[in-house]
């Protein structure tokens, strides 16, 4: 298993622009009024999850998946940081990853990954059918793609980047872009938490 230093590492040569250059970021310039925030996942013990379960907390979502080479593990580096500098306001947010490769990503493998950043980030998970559906209400876009020749589990999945934040009731609020800095984020978020 690779170890945490040595993952920061490679994440750091890699860098943003690599990333950016392999992955689709649509999480920009899109009406808030499109976005549904609503889901039906299951956690890694295979209970129903649905958006309606963190009600009075926030919620910061992430769609990727586990063989992700770059962008997953940078964004939840990302997630982990802003937990760690929102401090005890850290406590309101539900940080969570969605995986979009529901065939490999199962619910151990989603608990492992998922905790291996930070305990508090929960993995969620389903049926391909409900997978594609909380990703069309989010407007995230992902798509498999194989190399000619390679065996049928060989592939990426191409997916749109960045987070999203719901409120404590549930509404949308805000899609952080890919490689936007932690700490706009972090203050971002701690002011939606201390707003009225």
């Amino acid at each position: 298993m690779i170890r945490r230093g040595a993952l920061l590492l490679a994440l750091l040569c890699a860098g943003p622009a690599f990333a950016q250059a392999t992955h689709s970021l649509e999480l920009l310039n899109e009406a808030s009024a499109e976005i549904i925030p609503r889901y039906l996942l299951q956690d890694p013990n295979g209970r129903s999850i649905t958006s309606e379960d963190f009600r009075g907390r926030f919620q910061l979502i992430a769609f990727g998946y586990t063989y992700c080479p770059d962008i997953c593990p940078t964004t939840l580096v990302e997630m982990a940081e802003i937990l760690k500098q929102l401090g005890e306001d850290a406590g309101r947010v539900q940080p969570i990853f969605i995986s979009v490769d529901p065939e490999r990503d199962t619910g151990k493998i989603l608990k492992t990954y998922t905790e291996f950043f930070d305990p508090r980030i929960l993995g969620l998970t389903a049926s391909p059918a409900l997978v594609r559906r909380a990703a069309d209400n989010f407007k995230i876009r992902y798509a498999k793609v194989r190399e000619p020749g390679t065996a049928p589990d060989r592939y990426a999945v191409d997916h749109s980047a960045g987070m999203i934040l719901l409120g404590p009731d549930g509404a949308f609020i805000k899609k952080f872009a890919f490689a936007m800095p932690v700490t706009n984020i972090t203050e971002q978020i701690r002011n939606f938490i201390k707003s009225p």
